[in-house]
């Protein structure tokens, strides 16, 4: 479950899910539930869920197989990636959360909006 520290919850997810496969609850080659499985277990939508398994990725630690799912890695040492892809990564996240933020601006609006006029 995602709690409410201020921490945005995709870090809280991807931290657990780090403990998990460091503290061997998720042993090497394992597969990772369905992002279904996840948002439901973290109670936490798709997209958050999504950015939660890209920082593992990034940081090496797990990798995708196209129609089969997300796996723990099996080598022991995430591979080293350069500054740039890091630099590149970090762009990208903070894309993804302005455009989270301006979706759920333009929802809060919308619901305010449909408070404000009679039916």
């Amino acid at each position: 479950m995602v709690k409410k520290t201020g921490r945005p919850g995709y870090l809280q997810i991807a931290d657990d899910l780090r403990e998990q496969i460091r503290g061997g609850a998720l042993a090497p080659g394992a597969p990772l539930p369905s992002t279904t499985q996840l948002a439901e277990q973290y109670d936490a939508s798709l997209s958050i869920v999504k950015m939660a398994v890209g920082i593992l990725r990034n940081e090496g630690l797990v990798i995708g197989q196209q129609g089969k799912g997300v796996f723990v890695r099996e080598d022991e040492q995430p591979e080293e990636r350069p500054a740039t892809d890091l630099a590149s990564e970090v762009i990208e996240l903070r894309t993804a959360v302005r455009d989270l933020s301006e979706r759920l601006a333009r929802v809060e609006s919308t619901l305010a909006e449909s408070r404000r006029s009679p039916k």
